[in-house]
C-alpha cells in the first residue's frame, strides 16, 4: 500500500481562529451552487445536460464497490443519494488572486473543504442536503485513488484530508462509511466558475438581521436585505467572523440560508424558465466539474435527476449540519454525535418530513424570521383522497443538536459586527 506523501495537518475552521484562505471559502461557493442547480428543480432545462456532458466524461471517476447503475433512478429503493464536495485546487487562471495558498508553503495537496450529501427520497419526494463540517475528526478508510493507487486507512483525521488521501473516490467512501448510506452519485467541483455561477444567475438575495462588518473577508453590509454576486457574494459566503460566534458551524448556517435563497430563485421562472441562463449557468457548473462515473457515462441520469427534484414543495427541501460534539483531544476540532445522527438518518429512511426544532441562539449564523409575505392556503377537496405523507405521522421532530432550516423558511444573516 503507498502512503500519500500530501497528507498534512490542516487548522480548524470552526474555532475562534483567523481567517480561513480565500480559497477554500470560494469553493463552498461552488458546491452550495451546484447542489441547488441539481436539487432545486431543472425540468425545463435539463435537457441542456445532454449536449454538455461530454465535458466531464473524460476524466469520470470510478466510486469502490459501486453497483450497475439502472437505466432508471426510480428503480432505487428508499430514493438515491448524492456527494457533492468542493477542493481548493489553485487554477492558473484565479491563483493569483489566492496568494499563499496557491504560490507558498501551503500550496501543496488539495483539501476537500466542503462537503454535501443530498438525499433524494422515493415518492413523495422529499430533498435532504447534509453539510458536514470541515474539521470533522473520523476515521478515514483504505481508498484507491484514480492512478490505481491504494492508501492506507487513518484511525481519525479532519475530512478535509479525504481528497488529498484519495481523490473523489476516498471523500465518498469515508462519507458513506460514516453514515451507513450508499452514495449512488458524486461530484467535485473546484473554485474556477464562482464569479461566473453568480453572476450567470443575476445573482440571490440575502437577509441581515444586523449589519455585518469583517475585516478578514472585506464585507460591509447594512442590516435589510441585498442582492449579492460576483465578489460580494463570496464575501458572503466566506464570512465566519462576521456572523455569530466566529465559528465554521455558525457560517455553514449563513451558507443555508444563501442556499434556500437561491433554490427559491432557481425555482422562479427567472432562472427555470429562462433557458438562456439556464445553459450559461449549466455550462459553467460542467466546466467545472469532476464527476463519479454513474453520473457521466449516461446524460440521461442527470436529466431523469432534474425531473425527479423539480415539483419538491419548500418545505420539503431541507439543509441540515450533521450532527456533532466538541473533540477532547482538541478544542478546535469536532467529533460526531452518532445518536443525533441516527435519528436523522432514521427519519430519511421513514421518507418523513423533516422538523427542525434547534431554537437558533446568538451563536448561530442566523436567526429566523416570520414570512414576510401571507403564505395563501390551498382550498381543501372533501371529496379527495387523504395523502398518508401528508399527516402529522409522517413528520418527524429531530433532536435539538441538529440545525438547519427548510428552504420554506426565511432566516437572515445573524451579524455580529466585530
Amino acid at each position: 500500500m503507498s502512503e500519500n506523501p500530501r497528507r498534512r495537518r490542516t487548522i480548524a475552521r470552526h474555532g475562534q481562529l483567523e481567517s480561513p484562505s480565500t480559497v477554500s471559502q470560494l469553493l463552498k461557493f461552488i458546491a452550495i451552487g451546484l447542489a441547488v442547480v441539481l436539487v432545486s428543480g431543472l425540468g425545463v432545462g435539463a435537457y441542456v445536460f445532454y449536449d454538455l456532458s461530454s465535458t466531464v466524461s473524460a476524466n469520470a471517476v470510478e466510486l469502490e464497490g459501486q453497483e450497475a447503475v439502472p437505466p432508471d433512478i426510480g428503480e432505487y429503493e428508499g430514493g438515491f443519494n448524492l456527494v457533492l464536495t468542493g477542493v481548493d485546487t489553485c487554477e492558473e487562471k484565479y491563483a493569483e488572486l489566492f496568494g499563499d495558498r496557491c504560490t507558498g508553503s501551503d500550496a501543496e495537496g488539495t483539501l476537500n473543504d466542503v462537503n454535501l450529501l443530498v438525499h433524494v427520497s422515493q415518492e413523495p419526494r422529499r430533498i435532504t442536503v447534509v453539510s458536514f463540517p470541515r474539521d470533522l475528526m473520523l476515521p478515514i478508510p483504505e481508498c484507491v485513488d484514480e492512478d490505481g493507487n491504494t492508501h492506507s486507512a487513518m484511525s481519525k483525521q479532519p475530512l478535509n484530508v479525504a481528497y488529498t488521501d484519495g481523490g473523489l473516490n476516498c471523500v465518498v467512501k469515508t462519507i458513506s462509511e460514516l453514515t451507513d448510506q450508499e452514495v449512488q452519485f458524486a461530484a467535485s467541483v473546484t473554485f474556477g466558475g464562482v464569479i461566473e455561477i453568480t453572476n450567470a444567475i443575476g445573482g440571490v438575495d440575502v437577509c441581515l438581521a444586523n449589519p455585518i462588518k469583517d475585516r478578514y473577508t472585506g464585507l460591509d453590509m447594512a442590516a435589510g436585505t441585498h442582492t449579492v454576486e460576483g465578489l460580494q457574494a463570496l464575501q458572503f459566503l466566506r464570512t465566519r467572523h462576521g456572523v455569530g460566534d466566529g465559528s465554521d458551524l455558525g457560517r455553514i448556517g449563513n451558507q443555508q440560508q444563501y442556499m434556500s435563497s437561491l433554490a427559491r430563485k432557481m425555482i422562479s421562472g427567472e432562472v427555470l424558465g429562462n433557458v438562456p441562463v439556464m445553459l450559461k449557468l449549466a455550462n459553467t457548473a460542467l466546466n467545472n466539474l469532476e464527476a463519479s462515473t454513474s453520473l457521466a457515462n449516461n446524460p440521461m441520469t442527470l436529466v431523469q435527476i432534474a425531473l425527479a427534484v423539480k415539483s419538491v414543495p419548500f418545505e420539503d427541501i431541507v439543509f441540515v449540519q450533521y450532527p456533532t460534539g466538541a473533540d477532547s483531544a482538541n478544542p478546535n476540532k469536532v467529533v460526531p454525535n452518532y445518536q443525533a445522527a441516527t435519528a436523522l438518518w432514521e427519519a430519511i429512511e421513514q421518507n418523513a418530513q423533516l422538523q427542525i426544532t434547534h431554537q437558533n441562539n446568538s451563536n448561530d449564523g442566523v436567526v429566523v424570521q416570520e414570512p414576510t409575505t401571507p403564505v395563501e392556503e390551498t382550498p381543501v377537496d372533501p371529496s379527495a383522497t387523504p395523502d398518508p405523507a401528508a399527516t402529522p405521522d409522517n413528520v418527524v421532530a429531530l433532536p435539538d443538536s441538529i440545525k438547519g432550516n427548510s428552504a420554506a423558511q426565511e432566516t437572515c444573516s445573524n451579524g455580529n459586527v466585530r
